[in-house]
């Protein structure tokens, strides 16, 4: 396997690399990386116009796999992800059964081997079943290839529970993802508490209800040594402890969601259960916030908090639709409109975001561009402008907010260890 992509905007934020070259791609490696390179007799892509990044890295999504394979499966989000642009995702553990033991971690690395798209990357649970009483098997199951644990979808209560996880995990080098929610506050909740969840009737959901775990998760990790990683913040609050902990020199770092950066709560005025997600849509002041943590590089990560559902699931009444936005097909697309093109953000900055940032949270030693490394590439053309349309998505969930938008800045190819698997926006071996 031997090919050229050519006149490129190359952009690699680990080595500050941004010039136009070609890149040789040879045995799944970065063979060459320099200007006029002779084509020979290999295939030649001409990316005049277009970047070429490392290969993104989505560190939070849920792949419903096993279990829950009427919403995704690890094929469908697969190809979702290939589609967006992204070559390795990391699988919430809040399946059926829970990613708590090796059983399991090495059923989604088989499947996803299968697979052959993106990499998935496994995350184990904190506590056995996600009950948050007793710690999982972390030590096999890092054995067996998880690069975090989280409860996500269940907030860990139990401050002991997250405190022995944040010790214990020390002695692997993986964080702990805490999705924090502090639930006797946020019971019953169905958006952002303030103007628009009175004018429409629904029960709020207070931005302390996240703020009050964020601190005491950043006073564990201080206490502690351990390495935590701060899932789909959302607030204002949420930021400002944020700088406090980096000013300590407490170990954290933070993701924040395309869907948070660019939508308000002002979205569920016509009570589209596409906008109902949790942590939930949050009022302009926050946006701003959490547009301005991302662009200063406060918050190091963006990460889809992808969650899939059926049409079935999603086409109820507002209370009883399940929370969650399909993110992975429009992630790029909206972050690339919405900081790059509105907010002036530079694109080595944004890249990233979903790459040297979700590589360093991780620990993984990938999200960069160099002769010699896996070619694992995102080739984006930022001045392509598409309309989203569900009917396209590979995902089984069509839940977009994002529906008939028309957004500027799309992935065109992405190649996962030297194989183009999605190109112009078609699937390898997809229908």
């Amino acid at each position: 396997m031997k090919y050229l992509l050519k006149d490129a905007l190359v952009i690699d934020p680990l080595s500050g690399m941004e010039r136009i070259a070609d890149i040789l791609v040879e045995n799944g490696l970065i063979a060459a990386i320099e200007d006029g390179i002779d084509t020979g007799q290999n295939p030649v892509y001409d990316l005049n116009g277009k970047i070429v990044a490392p290969g993104f890295i989505d560190m939070h999504v849920h792949l419903r796999e096993p279990g829950g394979e009427g919403n995704e499966t690890i094929l469908t989000g697969c190809q979702a992800a290939a589609a967006g642009g992204f070559t390795a995702v990391a699988a919430m553990p809040n399946t059926n059964p829970c990613t708590d033991n090796e059983a399991v971690v090495e059923l989604i690395k088989k499947r996803s081997a299968d697979v052959a798209l993106a990499e998935v990357l496994p995350i184990g649970t904190i506590s056995k079943k996600q009950q948050g009483e007793e710690i999982s098997e972390i030590g096999s199951m890092y054995r067996n290839g998880i690069v975090a644990v989280s409860d996500d979808g269940k907030p860990l209560i139990n401050s002991e529970v997250m405190r022995r996880a944040l010790e214990y995990t020390k002695l692997f080098g993986i964080p702990v993802i805490s999705h924090c929610e502090d639930t006797n506050l946020t019971a019953g909740g169905e958006m952002h508490e303030g103007y628009w969840s009175t004018i429409l009737g629904l029960k709020g959901i207070p931005a302390q209800g996240e703020e009050v775990m964020v601190a005491r998760d950043i006073l564990l990790s201080g206490m502690t040594g351990g390495s935590l990683h701060l899932a789909h913040l959302s607030t204002k609050g949420s930021i400002e402890l944020l700088k406090y902990a980096l000013k300590q020199g407490i170990k954290v770092t933070a993701e924040v969601t395309p869907h948070h950066l660019l939508l308000t709560d002002e979205e569920l005025k016509d009570y589209d259960t596409s906008t109902k997600v949790n942590p939930p849509l949050r009022s302009p002041d926050h946006v701003q916030a959490v547009r301005k943590a991302v662009i200063e590089g406060i918050v190091t990560c963006i990460a889809t908090d992808h969650a899939p559902w059926s049409i079935e699931e999603k086409e109820q009444e507002f209370s009883k639709a399940p929370n969650g936005i399909s993110g992975l097909e429009t992630a790029i697309a909206v972050c690339w409109d919405t900081l790059v093109i509105k907010e002036g953000m530079e694109p080595k900055d944004l890249i990233a975001r979903f790459t040297t940032g979700p590589a360093a949270a991780l620990g993984l030693k990938r999200g960069f561009i160099a002769v010699g490394a896996v070619a694992d590439l995102t080739v984006i053309d930022p001045k392509l402008i598409r309309e989203v349309d569900t009917k396209r998505f590979y995902s089984k969930g069509k839940n977009s907010p994002y529906k008939g938008r028309k957004l500027q800045g799309w992935p065109v190819m992405t190649i996962v260890r030297g194989e183009i698997v999605m190109q112009d926006g078609k699937v390898k071996g997809a229908q």
